[in-house]
């Protein structure tokens, strides 16, 4: 049986079927989710808000609150969209404002253009570029000296835990 998942800001209503991921949802309208992890519910780039239903969403495991506690942009509606499945209708989500990084190499390819939109730290949420600034190699640095991290070696070390 199929239930409906309203997407938002942009307005378009998919169908999933009963126990559907939320992020089968926004892969399927083409969405910009990096899924860092590949759904393991650890890394917080598939952060979401859920804006009406969270009653119609299976429960949040302990794994999904460890992961939300770090994310700075966390609210009492946020869930992960890969650990979230879908139980019933009614379910409004939104995207986090931005698009999460893979590594500094990210930014370092738009050095001289300005960010279309916040370019988000892939485990904390943190907003690295604000949306319409310029990214420069000063920037750059002083981004790589707030915040240093390292993708492949968090996960290896996410996944010993």
């Amino acid at each position: 049986m199929t239930k409906t998942v309203r997407l938002e800001p942009i307005a378009q209503e998919t169908a999933i079927e009963t126990n559907g991921s939320l992020l089968s949802v926004l892969l399927a309208k083409d969405l910009d989710v990096l899924q860092a992890c590949g759904g393991r519910g650890m890394c917080a780039t598939c952060h979401v808000y859920v804006k009406a239903g969270m009653e119609a969403l299976s429960p949040m495991n302990r794994r999904e609150q460890r992961t939300l506690e770090v994310i700075t942009s966390c609210q009492f509606n946020s869930r992960l969209a890969c650990q979230a499945r879908v139980t019933g209708n009614g379910v409004i989500v939104e995207l986090p404002p931005g698009m999460y990084i893979n590594s500094i190499q990210d930014i370092e390819a738009l050095i001289g253009r300005r960010a279309e939109q916040n370019l988000l730290h892939p485990v904390t949420g943190q907003i690295l570029v604000e949306a319409g600034k310029l990214i420069t190699r000063s920037m750059l640095k002083q981004i790589q000296h707030q915040t240093s991290f390292n993708m492949a070696q968090f996960f290896s070390q996410s996944s010993e835990v």
